[in-house]
């Protein structure tokens, strides 16, 4: 008899649990065939595409990534998870507002089939929270891109799109670099002073 495990967590936002599993069980199918969470993509089942890449939430360390596929439930019992369904914020009445890297890979066309997109979006999204928490010098954005999203293979050869739409967004938003926006308005605002 297999062994199991009572397994709770926070799943985008969501309390999910307790539920009775088998200890080996994978994430990617927990969410799609228990939960019916099916953006996360199954696609190599050994954890080297990125396709099923997903956010762990952890207070002390910020954000970081895991591919579904591979990682057991046993591992992710208690933690707090996004997938890419917890990605978008909501409007008044509810409906879905895409998130900033949403937006931009929308506004690049950076995807064709989509079935890496996810991913994608998961692994720019932590870059994005890291860098609010640590920013870096705008030379250093195309380095930080590439370390971060260079694990995640597009088929459609997207690459491109995909990395100016994640720089765009890094060097667009106040507060992720150190000589970004942000101080461009810090020394528009002395001068007028």
């Amino acid at each position: 008899m297999a062994e199991r495990i009572s397994f709770s967590a926070v799943i985008n936002g969501q309390k999910v649990g307790p539920m009775d599993l088998p200890h080996d069980l994978m994430m990617v199918e927990l969410l799609q065939e228990y939960l019916n969470l099916t953006g996360t993509r199954l696609s190599c089942g050994q954890g080297v595409c990125s396709a099923c890449t997903i956010i762990v939430d952890d207070a002390e360390k910020g954000s970081y990534t895991v591919p579904a596929c591979v990682t057991g439930v046993a591992w992710l019992n208690g933690k707090s998870v996004r997938t890419i369904e917890g990605i978008a914020g909501r409007d008044e009445q509810g409906g879905p507002v895409p998130s900033p890297i949403q937006r931009a890979f929308l506004e690049h066309f950076s995807f064709q089939c989509s079935y890496c997109t996810p991913g994608f979006v998961n692994g720019a999204t932590v870059l994005v929270e890291r860098l609010q928490r640590q920013p870096i010098a705008s030379d250093q954005v195309e380095a930080a891109i590439l370390e971060a999203l260079d694990r995640h293979i597009c088929r459609c050869t997207g690459y491109v799109r995909y990395y100016q739409a994640v720089r765009d967004v890094i060097l667009s938003t106040p507060g992720l670099t150190t000589d970004g926006p942000q101080f461009d308005m810090v020394a528009r605002q002395e001068v007028t002073q």
